[in-house]
């Protein structure tokens, strides 16, 4: 992600899906940071966004700016280490949508390849199995279309870039990435990953809730 380049992120209106006592849940733009970066120009983010309507919510996880979909918020710290610790164990379950370049066969499978950065090229993320961490994805297909297949992904860990580096490993880059895509795949008006389906156990009562938020492509 360079983003030393123009940062224009959207100014739509948040978009709120469910909020309560403990927990707030909004579907987060495309193009939108979720924590602010390094310098005044990268101060506007999510979490900042968020708090101007709930003053406090409290980070809990992160999606990419260029991916869009389902984030969730603490209210409290005790909501915020309970929802931490449900991604850190890997209770929650997120369900991603993407369109890839080309056409993706077979119809579903999973892909288990470890992780890193690459740091001369950070952020930049590759494959690595000597020092990697584990990272492994679901995926099935939903849709094939002209020159592109759109796919559910699943992951079962939660790597930096996971998604975009396990489709890419695949020789099925997702369309739209600024980093990985090249030629015809990158030139796509965003990144074509959406993060649609976020399930969780409320921390207070312990219920398992689900959020949605359709793709917008």
């Amino acid at each position: 992600m360079t983003l030393s380049s123009e940062y224009n992120p959207p100014q739509d209106p948040l978009d709120i899906l469910y909020h309560d006592a403990e927990i707030v849940v909004v579907n987060k733009p495309h193009g939108l940071l979720s924590v602010p970066g390094r310098g005044e120009h990268l101060a506007d983010c999510l979490i900042s966004r968020v708090q101007a309507v709930f003053p406090e919510a409290l980070l809990v996880h992160r999606l990419d700016r260029d991916t869009s979909g389902v984030m969730i918020f603490g209210m409290t710290a005790h909501a915020q280490r309970h929802l931490s610790m449900q991604f850190e164990k890997r209770t929650t379950k997120k369900a991603y949508v993407a369109r890839v370049h080309g056409r993706l066969e077979p119809r579903s499978g999973t892909v288990d390849l470890p992780l890193i950065v690459d740091w001369p090229n950070r952020p930049r993320q590759m494959v690595c199995h000597e020092t990697g961490k584990p990272a492994v994805t679901d995926w099935r297909v939903t849709k094939y279309e002209e020159a592109a297949t759109r796919v559910r992904l699943t992951p079962k860990t939660g790597r930096s870039h996971q998604l975009r580096v396990h489709m890419l490993a695949l020789g099925h880059v997702i369309l739209g990435d600024p980093i990985y895509a090249e030629g015809p795949a990158r030139n796509h008006e965003r990144l074509m990953l959406h993060s649609e389906e976020l399930r969780v156990k409320h921390p207070d009562s312990g219920e398992s809730m689900k959020f949605r938020a359709k793709a917008p492509f």
